[in-house]
């Protein structure tokens, strides 16, 4: 899968499943959402949980930040790309989503922007190694246009989304996608 593609994934089903722990991932795999992003894990238990997940016909983001035993360093994306089926990968870390994007990998920088310096960070950084943006949180429709616009990469809201409302503002707002671990959101 390449950017383009996923993109056009998420233009007929903008709904990422934000997944945390079993219950989540059967919640996940039972719901109609096309691509799932882990939030946990473990380095002995992710490649089956990725390819599980896979084999429902779901599109498979890793965050390398969240699975325990990954290290904040290159070979974690490199595990990610050799050891499992995934389509991607989420990092906070520059290195790591290019290092995503250089195997291959769908890359997805996050960026918590709790205050007006975060949100120069990104603009100071200029994302270039990434594919997507996610923000969090995703309740911020200014914000989900501006770093649209300092970026010019495509942004995906998450954090806090809880209704159709949070969905219908997000995506008004220019986000191409909004993550939640909402099952109720999911099935929207």
């Amino acid at each position: 899968m390449d950017r383009n593609q996923l993109l056009d994934l998420l233009a007929a089903g903008p709904v990422i499943a934000a997944v945390k722990g079993s219950d989540g991932l059967a919640a996940a795999l039972d719901s109609d959402v096309s691509v799932l992003f882990l939030l946990s894990g473990d380095l002995l238990t992710i490649p089956d949980t990725v390819a599980r997940a896979r084999a429902a016909g779901k599109r498979v983001f890793v965050h390398l930040d969240l699975v325990d035993g990954l290290a904040a360093r290159e070979v974690s994306a490199d595990f990610i790309a050799r050891q499992t089926e995934a389509d991607g990968i989420i990092s906070t870390k520059a290195a790591l989503t290019r290092r995503g994007r250089e195997l291959g990998l769908v890359s997805i920088q996050r960026f918590f922007l709790l205050d007006s310096m975060a949100l120069d960070n990104i603009q100071r950084q200029r994302p270039q190694d990434a594919d997507l943006i996610e923000v969090l949180p995703g309740l911020m429709p200014k914000i989900i246009r501006r770093v649209g616009q300092l970026t010019g990469k495509p942004v995906i809201a998450g954090g806090l989304i809880a209704d159709k409302e949070d969905v219908t503002a997000a995506l008004s707002a220019g986000a191409v996608a909004v993550s939640t671990t909402n099952p109720g959101v999911w099935r929207m």
